[in-house]
């Protein structure tokens, strides 16, 4: 019995239970009031609300054809049920806003952040009449028993922004703002530009069409439109073809968190007892802007500057031929001279090559038979005792200029017949020959594999003082096939190179166009002009100039090869065995990287960002290699090295760009290793550079160099056979030695440009010591490469002032990138860095220049007459 009265118990409670739960639920009943009020703008209507209360509000305004005025909603939640949002919904004749408060807003991670007061402009509908009053309601309600608000609808003043007027408004995550811009008569695009004193909070900006509803949340800003993010400065330029209506919105969000502008993620909030889930109070997230539209530079300030560009670097084409037929009238009028003499023509050195008419001597210089060193001391000028000096055992006396007399020897051993037959030629017997021959009928591949030869040039090479004609013995036919091989694989390298480049660059411009997003390339936003799909045409129009200056070098080596050929198809003497051998194949190298270089930096400038960065210095790499390696070519033809290792030494240089600038910032075991590898490799290009070739990397290397280190160190204290080269691997260590050092410690966020730094440290450092070695040498330098050399410094000094001011860094956030954005300072089309494109481009062809003429005084000059250094 009392187990059956509990069991009735409960099943009674059960039933009460459940007919109690609705009335408790804080759901509206089927006597839900609706209460509906006339309102007016500008007033403060304080109510409140609840689950059985629905309050309407209706307003009507006024809106001419001819005037745009704004309507903007403003409402506050006293009361805190977070669990139990107030909703408001406005309702306009061709729109529907609704959101809720507390706003919640989400951040990374599905962070949560709450806001009790928000305020939104409404969409202004168009009308066709000349005045129509048009109605709006917003809605009011809840499922909270009872929740008191605050709500004031307002007209916004200056909602149209006028042309070359500032603006301030302030804005927070839960108050966006956003106003219309209608272009003037006449102008087809704008440049709207929005600057704060405050960095943070992070905002964005976002340029819309004429549209309902208008996104204007951080969760939805990017949804539509051009955006980008904000600290400080932004800038979009805004083209009147893109909207069809001649107006659009410019909007203004303040976002949530600050980590996407480059600022510090907050710290979220948790207590023991509060939910993951729990959202934040961020309180008055507030930031002050300003914003102006201005006309931008119109179509015939796009042609003017076309125009402008072309004519800089065709004055260049226009210079090289009136310097040619300066020349060639010089050659005519010193034709007659020419007959008169019975003495081998020269070369004038001219820019392109030329055949001088008068010796030196004649002109009232020093002769070079002054030039004691790779000669006898009676100043003998015949080749075939130069040679036979070269190569036999001789002990010989040298006039070293600003030095004390000195002797050269060579061992003893008995001359080979070969370097006997070569040791009798003399330039008569020269002179007879075909052209493209020269002193060594060995191909190339023979001579290096033959035991003796190998030995002859142990000899030859390892002598305390060599001339050009040591270095210069392999068949001129073979090298100039070696050195082709640099242009053409260069040629190659720049087609498989190029192709996937452009398709990559065309695909971020095209994703950018779709997409809105404009925090993927990193501009000058200040100066971008653009023309087409292109965002910044002028960032790509002025790196033409790499690319006119480049072929123009080319066409100089063309007309100076041809030149070259001719007098050796003539049998001319001293193209044959004087001045420093004609080598064009790093030429043409050097200028087609030139081009690429242009080339290359138009496709990173489409679209500059992290991820392309290497295409923009790729071929400088290969152009400081290139000089390098022609610098040292001059005077050592036969030991350069071959462009398949000359470019996989490139290549490796290019992967540590690329692996340096993802892994290397903040990566103390990259900096580690790279340090290490990098004096390393100085040593080993230091030990190859001293012994010019003559020693070998081997298990047995450590018990040589302890063994040098024990008889010139210990056993007596003897100096270096090569003082001139080991000055410069000292000097050449110390400073890699020091940027490796500085890597090290400093750890710069721009590998890219430390990397090429270092090598732009190795080609200066050493075309210092060529240009003293060889005034030191008693050689001169003529008027062209000393013009070239002066004209090219002081353009580099310029250019690197320019590369310094950094309008844009991919090494921070896109926002904080736009703190270095800059207006135009050249035709109010050109930035800074497209001032650097133009002298830099300008300072590389003289760079190239100073390489080509740099020698040309030599030209006379027998080869065991031009010291190697």
């Amino acid at each position: 019995m009392a187990s059956a009265g509990a069991a009735a118990l409960a099943r009674a409670l059960l039933a009460w239970a459940l007919l109690a739960l609705p009335l408790a639920l804080p759901q509206p009943s089927g006597r839900q009031c609706v209460e509906e009020k006339e309102a007016s703008f500008n007033t403060t209507y304080t109510d409140w609300v609840g689950a059985n209360l629905l309050n309407i509000y209706a307003f009507n305004h006024s809106v001419r054809r001819n005037r745009t005025e704004g309507v903007r909603v403003s409402v506050n939640v006293l009361s805190d049920h977070k669990d139990l949002p107030v909703l408001f919904v406005v309702r306009q004749k061709e729109a529907v806003v609704s959101f809720q408060v507390p706003l919640i807003l989400r951040g990374l991670y599905q962070r949560k952040y709450a806001y009790q007061e928000v305020s939104r402009t409404l969409c202004q509908p168009q009308t066709k009449a000349e005045v129509e009053t048009q109605h709006f309601f917003v809605d009011v309600s809840t499922l909270s028993l009872n929740t008191s608000y605050q709500l004031r609808v307002t007209r916004v003043e200056n909602f149209v922004l006028r042309t070359n007027e500032r603006f301030s408004f302030n804005a927070t995550a839960s108050q966006p703002q956003y106003f219309k811009y209608e272009f003037p008569e006449g102008v087809d695009s704008v440049i709207v530009k929005v600057t704060s004193a405050m960095a943070f909070p992070c905002s964005v900006i976002s340029i819309q069409d004429i549209l309902c509803p208008v996104y204007d949340l951080d969760n939805n800003v990017a949804f539509i439109g051009m955006y980008q993010t904000m600290t400080k400065k932004a800038a979009i330029t805004v083209q009147k073809k893109d909207f069809p209506s001649n107006s659009f919105y410019v909007v203004v969000v303040v976002k949530t968190e600050d980590e996407v502008c480059g600022g510090a993620l907050p710290y979220y909030p948790l207590s023991k007892d509060a939910s993951p889930d729990e959202p934040v109070d961020q309180h008055n997230r507030q930031k002050k802007l300003e914003v102006m539209v201005s006309p931008a530079i119109t179509s015939e300030a796009y042609v003017s500057s076309v125009l402008f560009c072309l004519g800089i670097f065709l004055s260049f084409y226009v210079l090289t031929l009136v310097i040619a037929c300066w020349e060639s009238c010089r050659q005519q009028k010193r034709k007659g001279l020419l007959a008169a003499m019975d003495s081998p023509s020269l070369d004038t050195a001219s820019l392109l090559g030329h055949a001088r008419s008068i010796p030196d001597s004649f002109l009232g210089h020093a002769p070079y038979d002054s030039y004691g060193y790779g000669s006898f001391g009676n100043g003998s000028s015949s080749s075939a005792e130069g040679v036979t000096d070269s190569m036999g055992s001789a002990e010989v006396t040298y006039g070293y200029m600003g030095q004390e007399q000195f002797k050269r020897r060579t061992p003893s051993a008995p001359m080979r017949p070969l370097s006997i037959a070569m040791g009798e030629r003399s330039l008569e017997n020269v002179a007879g020959r075909p052209r493209l021959d020269s002193l060594s009928s060995i191909e190339e591949d023979d001579y290096d594999t033959l035991a003796d030869i190998d030995y002859d040039k142990n000899v030859i090479r390892t002598k305390q003082y060599l001339c050009v004609a040591d270095l210069a013995r392999k068949d001129k036919r073979v090298l100039r096939k070696k050195y082709q091989i640099y242009f053409w694989n260069i040629a190659t390298i720049a087609v498989f190179y190029a192709l996937p480049v452009i398709q990559l660059v065309i695909t971020y411009q095209t994703v950018v166009n779709v997409t809105g997003n404009q925090d993927i390339c990193y501009y000058n936003f200040l100066c971008a002009h653009p023309l087409g799909n292109l965002s910044a045409f002028n960032n790509i129009l002025s790196n033409l100039g790499y690319v006119l200056l480049g072929l123009l070098f080319l066409l100089i080596i063309l007309q100076r090869e041809i030149n070259y050929n001719r007098a050796l198809m003539r049998n001319d003497t001293h193209a044959l065995e004087c001045g420093i051998p004609k080598h064009f194949g790093l030429f043409y190298a050097m200028g087609t990287a030139l081009m690429m270089e242009g080339l290359l930096s138009a496709c990173y400038h489409v679209c500059p960002n992290y991820t392309n960065f290497q295409f923009d210095t790729s071929f400088m790499y290969m152009i400081a290699g290139l000089c390098m390696l022609k610098l040292y070519q001059k005077r050592h033809p036969d030991i350069n090295a071959s462009a398949y290792s000359a470019y996989a030494c490139l290549a490796l240089v290019i992967f540590f760009s690329v692996v340096g600038v993802v892994f290397g910032k903040g990566n103390t075991a990259f900096w580690i290793v790279f340090s290490v590898i990098h004096i390393v490799a100085t040593l080993l290009l230091s030990t190859q550079l001293y012994y010019m070739g003559r020693w070998k990397l081997d298990s047995g290397i450590l018990r040589r160099i302890l063994h040098v280190l024990y008889t010139d160190c210990v056993r007596q204290c003897s100096g270096p056979m090569y003082v001139d080269r080991m000055v410069l691997l000292v000097m050449g260590n110390i400073i890699n030695w020091s940027l490796a050092a500085y890597g090290l410690i400093v750890r710069p966020n721009d590998f890219a440009s430390y990397l090429l730094a270092i090598g732009i440290c190795n080609l200066l450092l050493y075309f210092a010591f060529y240009i003293i070695m060889k005034l030191r040498s008693g050689e001169r330098i003529k008027l062209i490469p000393l013009l070239c050399i002066i004209g090219t410094s002081v353009v580099w000094g310029f250019a690197l002032f320019f590369f310094f001011q950094g309008l844009s860094t991919w090494q921070k956030t896109p926002a904080e990138s736009r703190e270095h954005n800059r207006d135009c300072i050249l035709l109010d089309f050109f930035d800074d860095h497209d001032i650097w494109h133009f002298l830099s481009s300008i300072a590389m062809f003289g760079s190239f220049l100073v390489l080509l003429t740099l020698d040309d005084d030599l030209d006379c000059v027998q080869r065991d007459k031009i010291y190697v250094f």
